[in-house]
């Protein structure tokens, strides 16, 4: 853990009053839907639901009482927020899913992305990384495991770079020809940060992203509608639902 006494911020996170006692895994989620259907599938039910800042925090109980998933969750700025509490509560290994725009022509919609490393182009990890990296990356056991339990369960995956932007609307051509010919996969806005946050804190954080549109081709295709798109995310919250069992 990051010692605190080293640590100059005015503001940190700490446990507020009727915080509750997270187990060590917890899956951060950036769409309502695909919480619901992990909700589900980890068979975590309806109770010990609880707010946590614009999301909501649903924690096991029972066999389940180790994990926790949360969400609805966008953008860096706010995906720090909520790794900084859950690890102030007690979290040390956490799994982001969420969705991706194709980058690589060979990266189609429905297709699932395990991140190996981000492209910080995001404002978030600068604050907490004063030696001017341009990548962040997950941490090697987690990364293994997330790899494994989409292997257990047959699901086919791409592995490699995504970068991370606080600005979808600024893909531009320059920007994704840039990033083509440095092998980036797809593009998304969190990951960057929740790895260097992760490092920070010294805690073990992995990332599986579903592609859900493609600007591959300076064109935006979207598939948010699309069969293989929705194939995919089910794909994905089996996958994540074997991964949580087995870390």
């Amino acid at each position: 853990m990051h010692d605190s006494h080293t640590d100059d911020s005015i503001v940190n996170p700490g446990r507020t009053k009727g915080a509750p006692d997270l187990g060590p895994v917890a899956v951060m989620v950036s769409n309502q839907e695909d919480l619901n259907a992990l909700r589900w599938q980890l068979d975590l039910g309806q109770d010990h639901v609880k707010n946590l800042f614009m999301s909501r925090l649903i924690v096991g109980k029972d066999l389940q009482k180790d994990l926790a998933v949360t969400g609805p969750i966008i953008g860096a700025p706010y995906a720090a927020m909520v790794l900084e509490t859950l690890v102030a509560w007690g979290v040390r290994k956490i799994i982001f899913f969420g969705w991706c725009g194709a980058v690589s022509k060979k990266v189609k919609i429905g297709d699932i992305i395990v991140a190996t490393g981000a492209v910080i182009d995001e404002g978030t990890s600068r604050h907490y990384n004063a030696n001017g990296h341009d990548l962040a990356y997950p941490s090697g056991q987690i990364l293994e495991a997330t790899k494994k339990a989409l292997i257990e369960n047959d699901f086919s995956f791409h592995e490699g770079l995504v970068w991370s932007t606080d600005a979808i609307y600024r893909e531009t051509r320059a920007k994704v020809e840039h990033f083509q010919q440095k092998g980036v996969l797809a593009v998304e806005m969190e990951l960057s940060a929740l790895f260097t946050v992760g490092s920070f804190r010294n805690v073990e954080v992995t990332g599986i992203l579903v592609v859900s549109d493609e600007v591959a081709t300076y064109k935006w295709r979207t598939g948010f509608k699309t069969k293989d798109f929705k194939k995919a995310r089910r794909a994905a919250v089996k996958a994540i639902s074997t991964l949580c069992q087995s870390i």
